[in-house]
């Protein structure tokens, strides 16, 4: 968040955050938190003693209770500082998990970044105005071999000023409170599809895999180089941070891992072969192992072997697909969504990897509320991949009908069967 130099804060707006920032110390100062690290360090370290769960991606416009999630501050700065301690707060309250508390409060470096210089142009669909989540139709501006030349190489620059600017107030708030750190990029969303399908479109996305490769072939490639341009930049310029701690790695659970950050490393110099490195194809779901190789991962291979850990996959089905994933360097964790095959996935996963487990977040949006459901998927789980290294993660939490409620259950039946699988 960039900041105006003369920006203010009032005396009234400081004893919010200072009220609720004091809640989190105390959280933070728990042994629990240490603890939950050691488990999740197991776990990425292949050594798990029990499944872990980790709830993200929610809803917030429908979980206000008891106004736990009302604002009161009154600046735009204020209020956002807020709106993530109120979160995390409930969070603790409500939906644990297995969540860590941070005995510190982050101050993100102010990273400018020009972009891949293609801006999506999209029509949208809302059911409901408070929620983020909408429906997208893409009007595609990739078309032709030449557009290629649309997508840019980014260039990076680091905003000293807005920065210390940012780090000083919030030392000023917190002072006695919390300390503050300033930190850089801890992790990257590695995903050319995901880019790539916003605009191309996804049916000609699609049906060119067929009828041009070789154009989908050069254009992911650029995608890829884009990418290595603003990584070489950030390294450059020493603004990687480590994260190998509570930090959501891919769309899976925190980083915790005694491999990283590795022999060869400098505290002064965070490189990536330093850190966790992620990549997927959402949009492959329906795509064989064999395209899925030669239109995505094989571009991936040179992003992913820079880095020390990987994690691959989102909401595409992977469990056909382990074949290929085995051949991206210093792979660890693989998501398996919702829509695959479980005892195949848990063969095929074996003890090598993490299983990156997702739910399905439906259950949470029927008319009715049917936690046996919730039970019975978990439980089959977890029954089937007792020989596997397992993280469950509720993710893409769209709507629970607007009764926080059924997400406090579902982390409650989450983690009893999670402990009841204890190794």
């Amino acid at each position: 968040m960039k900041l105006d130099s003369e920006i203010k804060i009032s005396n009234y707006d400081m004893e919010i955050l200072r009220a609720i920032a004091s809640d989190v110390a105390e959280i933070a100062q728990l042994e629990v938190h240490r603890q939950k690290a050691a488990l999740w360090t197991r776990l990425n370290d292949i050594d798990s003693m029990r499944p872990m769960v980790w709830i993200n991606e929610i809803c917030w416009h429908e979980m206000n209770v008891n106004n736990e999630l009302t604002l009161y501050t009154q600046s735009p700065w204020a209020q956002n500082q807020e709106t993530c301690l109120r979160q995390l707060l409930y969070q603790w309250r409500h939906l644990p998990a297995d969540m860590i508390v941070s005995n510190y409060l982050s101050c993100p470096l102010v990273i400018h970044d020009t972009g891949f210089g293609v801006i999506e142009d999209v029509d949208i669909v809302k059911t409901d105005e408070n929620n983020s989540v909408v429906s997208r139709c893409f009007r595609p501006q990739i078309s032709k071999p030449s557009d290629i030349d649309k997508i840019k190489m980014p260039v990076i620059t680091y905003d000293v000023h807005a920065t210390n600017t940012n780090y000083q107030l919030m030392c000023q708030v917190y002072s006695g409170i919390l300390p503050v750190k300033k930190e850089g990029i801890k992790h990257i969303w590695f995903t050319p599809w995901d880019n790539l399908i916003r605009w191309w479109g996804v049916q000609e996305a699609m049906m060119d895999l067929i009828a041009r490769p070789n154009m989908v072939n050069d254009i992911v490639s650029r995608m890829v180089d884009s990418y290595l341009c603003g990584l070489e930049q950030f390294e450059k310029l020493n603004l990687l941070a480590l994260h190998a701690d509570d930090t959501r790695i891919g769309s899976g659970g925190y980083g915790c891992v005694s491999q990283l950050p590795g022999k060869d490393f400098s505290p002064d110099y965070v490189r990536p072969l330093n850190m966790w490195g992620c990549s997927n194809a959402q949009i492959f779901s329906g795509i064989s192992p064999e395209m899925h190789w030669e239109f995505a991962i094989k571009h991936d291979i040179p992003w992913l072997k820079k880095w020390g850990l990987n994690y691959y996959g989102c909401c595409e089905p992977l469990d056909m697909k382990m074949d290929i994933l085995k051949k991206i360097p210093n792979l660890r964790k693989v998501s398996m969504s919702p829509w695959i095959n479980k005892a195949r996935a848990a063969e095929a996963v074996g003890k090598d990897y993490v299983f990156s487990f997702k739910p399905n977040p439906a259950v949470l949006a029927e008319t009715d509320w049917n936690p046996k459901i919730v039970r019975a998927e978990i439980k089959e789980m977890l029954e089937i991949g007792r020989s596997c290294h397992i993280e469950i993660i509720l993710k893409d939490i769209s709507t629970v009908r607007y009764q926080p409620r059924r997400l406090w259950e579902w982390c409650e039946i989450a983690m009893e069967l999670a402990c009841e699988y204890a190794s």
